[in-house]
């Protein structure tokens, strides 16, 4: 006897999960099919050699949304994050170093021995970034008014819209800078020193494949410190057992109030009749049915890849094809038989468990990003390299350790006919170098290496052009307009069809949010007189 569902979701990423989550609790019928034999999504948590184990490719913890971890119980079902000594340790070309975290006044005396005035001025700093990451905070768990949709739209668009018009004129004027400047011309606009700028701007070229002085930029600066680790804003960490740790927890929740998960099963189709979508046909030929469909997936895939185009308006179909992919990241993970040693800070001491990154200054991301362009990937790339198991010894022998390598600047598509199978073990090659320059016997130390170009990480976990975010972060595909203006409510133009994923509001990141935000959708268009969930 063939099941009917009250909803079927497309993927067991994190998102996925929570969304399954919510709907459950609310007494739907839940099951998700995943394409993989891991529940997870990108955050998941593999031995790539033996005894060696490590997060593949999401690889740190900061914006998972504290409500969701409080709903799903994560931490009462073994949810542990470990925040980091300091958040980032910046090795310099010149022998010197900068480290950023561990409280205001440690940052200070760092900042202090690049520049006085850049010390001097980082109170203000942090506040302007503060006040609008709390507005940024406020909006997560909130679905965007849908542009056209009317007087409800308009209504939501103003009490959304009230925490901005609150703010005094010069905070006004910071969220204007953060959405619409470069990074580096916002950061000159703060700071004198390249190292400091270089420290603040590394976080504008993560997932943005662009340079620090693509207007915009400052915006996915933004985007990746609204986040915090056990109640500690701006926090970064570590899950024990790495970030398949959350997903696996996550997936066992959902299986305590009867989500059905279905492992294997990748999608061919979403079935559509008289524009309603009423379940799957799966590459098997098998079909789920279901009341909704809800895809976590990339909109690129979904629209293009599982559903015709000739159920979809003509413009939106143009729209997507529109929708730009592609966040030039390149991912590894190492097996090493010793700590790195830095020639600049040769001590194993808390900066090795700290973000290591390598891109000193503004002109050093500029560089890679016009590199990459040019030649696919960079001789001097961008790398940020975190070495959990010094804190977390389920990863790896005693005595060994496991690095990953998350590296930006690198083309989602090479040019002159390359193709990133044949080329990957060769810009690994040239991260490894780079590193080596910092770090003397770090290629000896290697035993064993994964590697995921945006090929790669594309084949692997559906993330078209290795986009970790399911698109760009752009100012035009942000909010309302993510993915397509009109579109912005996590409701695809097919009704009984939702989207969940990184690809809708707020974005990119293991947040939880726009699986959450769906699934309120979700029950308010089963009932839309009632609340079902509290905001």
């Amino acid at each position: 006897m063939t099941k009917n569902y009250d909803a079927v979701i497309i993927g067991a990423g994190h998102n996925g999960l929570v969304c399954a989550f919510y709907l459950a609790k609310a007494g739907f019928k839940v099951r998700i099919v995943e394409r993989r034999g891991i529940v997870g999504g990108a955050a998941v948590t593999e031995e790539f050699h033996p005894g060696f184990r490590n997060s593949v490719a999401s690889y740190t913890v900061s914006l998972l949304q504290p409500k969701i971890i409080t709903d799903m119980q994560l931490v009462k079902h073994g949810y542990e994050v470990i925040e980091r000594p300091v958040s980032n340790f910046l090795p310099q070309e010149d022998g010197g170093y900068l480290m950023l975290g561990g409280g205001l006044q440690r940052t200070q005396l760092q900042f202090a021995k690049f520049s006085q005035a850049d010390a001097n001025i980082l109170p203000q700093y942090y506040a302007a970034l503060e006040s609008v990451a709390d507005v940024l905070r406020s909006l997560a768990l909130k679905a965007p008014p849908n542009i056209g949709d009317g007087i409800g739209a308009l209504g939501s668009l103003v009490a959304q819209g009230l925490p901005l018009t609150k703010l005094p004129l010069q905070q006004k004027r910071d969220v204007m800078d953060l959405f619409t400047k470069s990074a580096r011309s916002y950061l000159d606009s703060w700071f004198e020193s390249e190292a400091v700028k270089a420290a603040f701007g590394f976080d504008a070229v993560v997932g943005n494949y662009a340079s620090p002085d693509t207007p915009g930029s400052a915006y996915v600066l933004l985007h990746h410190v609204f986040g915090e680790v056990n109640g500690k804003k701006g926090a970064w960490g570590h899950v024990i057992g790495g970030m398949g740790r959350i997903t696996q927890i996550m997936a066992k929740v959902c299986e305590e109030l009867g989500v059905e998960i279905s492992l294997n099963s990748p999608v061919d189709q979403v079935l559509v009749e008289n524009n309603k979508a009423i379940g799957l046909r799966l590459n098997d030929g098998s079909e789920v049915f279901a009341k909704r469909v809800v895809a976590n997936v990339g909109p690129k895939m979904l629209f293009e890849q599982m559903v015709s185009a000739s159920d979809l308006p003509a413009d939106f179909v143009k729209r997507i094809k529109a929708f730009q992919t592609g966040s030039g990241t390149f991912r590894m993970n190492v097996a090493l038989s010793k700590l790195p040693v830095f020639t600049c800070k040769p001590e194993a001491a808390e900066h090795l468990q700290s973000g290591i990154i390598i891109a000193p200054t503004l002109d050093y991301m500029d560089q890679a990003f016009s590199d990459a362009k040019t030649y696919g990937w960079s001789k001097k790339p961008i790398v940020e390299m975190l070495i959990p198991s010094i804190i977390d010894d389920s990863l790896a022998p005693k005595g060994q350790h496991v690095a990953s390598l998350f590296c930006q600047q690198f083309a989602p598509v090479l040019s002159n006919g390359q193709c990133w199978d044949k080329v990957e073990q060769r810009a690994a090659d040239q991260i490894i170098a780079t590193v080596e320059q910092y770090a003397p016997g770090f290629k000896a130390s290697i035993l064993a290496q994964s590697i995921l170009s945006p090929k790669g990480l594309e084949d692997k976990f559906g993330l078209i052009g290795g986009d970790i975010m399911h698109g760009n972060m752009s100012i035009d595909q942000l909010w309302s307009a993510r993915p397509v203006l009109g579109h912005g409510s996590y409701r695809a133009p097919i009704k009984g069809l939702y989207m969940c994923g990184a690809g809708t509001h707020p974005g990119g990141g293991v947040t939880g949010a726009p699986g959450h935000n769906a699934a309120k959708i979700i029950l308010k268009d089963r009932n839309p007189l009632r609340r079902v969930l509290k905001t």
